[in-house]
C-alpha cells in the first residue's frame, strides 16, 4: 500500500511539474511579440477618391481595400493589375501618374485620391489632387480605377 501511495504522489508531482512547465511556455509565447506568418512583408492599402482639393475635407465618393501580400485581393476590382503597377513602381505612387492624350476641359472641379496603409512593411500615406475627374481618368493608373 505504501508503494502505491508513493507512486501516486510521484505521478502527481510529475503532472504538476509538466503543467507548470506548459503554462510557463504558454506565458512566454504570449509575452513575445507576434512573428510574421510568412516570409513576405504586409501590403494592404485603403484607397479613396473624393471631391475637393483637401483630403481632410473632401467628400469621399469611393473607397476600396487593396491587399497585395501574400496574394492580390481585397475589394479592388482589379487587384492583380493594381498590385503589379505598385510593384513596378516600388510602391511610389507619384511615379505611376502619367498624363495620357485625352482632351479634358479646363474646369476646376478638384478630385483627390488617397492611399493609406502599409506597402511591403513600410507605412504609406499618399495624396494627390487632380483638377477634375477627366484629368484623373486620363492620368491615374489602375490603382485608382475603382
Amino acid at each position: 500500500m505504501r508503494y502505491a501511495i508513493k507512486a501516486l504522489g510521484v505521478s502527481i508531482a510529475l503532472a504538476v511539474t509538466c503543467l507548470t512547465g506548459s503554462a510557463a511556455t504558454a506565458a512566454t509565447a504570449a509575452a513575445s511579440p507576434a512573428q510574421p506568418e510568412g516570409l513576405y512583408a504586409p501590403s494592404a492599402l485603403v484607397l479613396t477618391v473624393g471631391e475637393g482639393e483637401d483630403p481632410a475635407t473632401a467628400t469621399v465618393l469611393r473607397a476600396t481595400v487593396l491587399r497585395c501580400s501574400p496574394a492580390p485581393g481585397g475589394d479592388h476590382p482589379a487587384p492583380a493589375e493594381a498590385c503589379d503597377e505598385l510593384r513596378s513602381a516600388d510602391g511610389e505612387f507619384a511615379s505611376l501618374l502619367e498624363p495620357g492624350d485625352r482632351m479634358c476641359p479646363m474646369v476646376w472641379d478638384p478630385v483627390t485620391v488617397t492611399a493609406d496603409g502599409v506597402w511591403e512593411g513600410r507605412r504609406v500615406s499618399y495624396t494627390h489632387t487632380f483638377p477634375n475627374s477627366c484629368v484623373m481618368a486620363d492620368t491615374a493608373p489602375a490603382v485608382f480605377s475603382f
